[in-house]
Parts: structure tokens; C-alpha cells; sequence
């Protein structure tokens, strides 16, 4: 086997700053949006010169946050409940070989502002921080096949979980200007339920938190209803 290096190209700037509560594919939480900033080797407009043409682009990166901890063969899907077991290359699990991710997001503009290129994207599922080693523009001729079967994740995930946001969180959204969707934002988060599976077996009322840009959300669950009780700055 040959071992090759690969250098990132640049590195997402994201609203999740933390595994927790990101979305298990793109486009789930169309409101999340993010910012793929271009490393100084690639930042230069030529490199993307005709890319505004198209509406959505693969993004490939690295699993950068569980790169050091190697991989396995078998790996536990959270879609099948962390119960049963699948080879990691019938998964997209983060533990893989060369630990190399793909999400196919929508390109909502080309910016190059202050010295600095770079992509504004939605429907993002990427740590902030990710470090991207591609980008190649989505061709719907080609990469969509609506005949298509993909066995244990045939269907779009889908939970039947209600959110509601306590006083004190309706009046911080609404007092804040910089994130105009962040209700929605938060809202569709909270409805992939982003718990662990061995969580959701778990009856009565549970806590959590979890970061979002540089606000600290703090909800509870009971059955299938979301509270977001406080919202806070960093």
C-alpha cells in the first residue's frame, strides 16, 4: 500500500461547536449556515472561477476530531439504534481508515472581502473547524439517482419530536439581530433529536446543552417534546 499526503484547502467556520447536535447529514437543518474559509496557498479567486454557476458542491474533509483514534470494520449506525452492527464502509461512520468525510451542501455565494476568499454555504453538517481537502460541484445528471435503494437508510430520518421555547428564550432570539433564523435554527435541531440512542430509551425528563454559534442553549426532554428553557452568550 502506498501512503500519500494530502493538505486541506481550507477550514469550515460553522455553528456547531461541538459533535453534539450536529445534524447526522447535510441539508437536514437548512438553516445552519457556515463559512468555508480558503487556506492562503488556495485563496485566490481563480480557484473558483465558474463555481457560482452551480447551486450545490461536495465538500470532502477530515474527520479531524476522531482521526487519532483509529477505525474499525464494524461500527454501530445510531440509525439502527446503536444496536446492530455494520461494516464501517457500508456506514458513514466517522471512524474510517483515512478517517475522510463527504456532504454535499448548497453553495449560497462566493465572497472575497478583506484579502479573504471565501464559500457561504447552507445546510452544513461539519464541526467548526473542519478541515476540507476537495470541493467539486454536484451535477444532478450524475449524481442523483432517484432508482436508487440505500438498505437500513432508504428514507429521510424522521422523528416525531415538538420544540418549544421558554419565555426567556423567545426573548433572546428575538433580541438578537446577527442570526435572523435562529429560532428555526434551533427548532429543526432539536427535531433530529440529537441524543444518544441509548438515551432515547430512557423515560422521564432529561437535561442537555449543547453550543451554537457562541450561544449556550440549555433544553429538556420529556417523551417527544423539546423545552429550550435558557439561551445564553458564551
Amino acid at each position: 500500500m502506498s501512503d500519500y499526503t494530502i493538505s486541506a484547502i481550507g477550514h469550515i467556520q460553522s455553528p456547531y461547536k461541538q459533535k453534539f447536535a450536529i445534524p447526522r447529514q447535510p441539508r437536514l437543518v437548512p438553516q445552519a449556515k457556515a463559512k468555508l474559509i480558503f487556506a492562503p496557498d488556495f485563496n485566490r479567486e481563480e480557484f473558483v472561477r465558474g463555481l457560482d454557476e452551480f447551486t450545490h458542491i461536495w465538500l470532502l474533509f477530515r474527520f479531524h476530531e476522531t482521526a487519532d483514534k483509529g477505525y474499525s470494520a464494524m461500527v454501530r449506525p445510531p440509525r439502527l439504534g446503536g444496536n446492530e452492527r455494520k461494516g464501517v464502509f457500508a456506514t458513514r461512520a466517522t471512524f474510517r481508515p483515512n478517517a475522510i468525510g463527504m456532504s454535499a451542501v448548497k453553495l449560497e455565494g462566493i465572497e472575497y472581502k478583506n484579502g479573504q476568499l471565501s464559500l457561504l454555504l447552507a445546510g452544513i453538517d461539519l464541526l467548526d473547524g473542519t478541515p476540507i481537502v476537495d470541493i467539486k460541484p454536484y451535477l444532478p445528471y450524475s449524481d442523483s439517482m432517484p432508482d436508487a435503494s440505500a438498505g437500513f437508510a432508504d428514507t429521510r430520518p424522521e422523528t416525531h419530536m415538538t420544540v418549544e421555547f421558554s419565555a426567556q428564550a423567545i426573548e433572546f432570539v428575538n433580541a438578537q439581530t446577527q442570526y435572523p433564523d435562529l429560532h428555526d435554527f434551533i427548532a429543526n435541531v432539536l427535531k433530529q433529536d440529537p441524543r444518544p440512542a441509548y438515551k432515547k430509551q430512557k423515560d422521564g425528563e432529561q437535561s442537555y446543552g449543547m453550543t451554537l454559534y457562541n450561544y449556550n442553549i440549555r433544553w429538556q426532554v420529556n417523551g417527544e417534546h423539546n423545552v429550550v428553557t435558557n439561551i445564553e452568550k458564551n
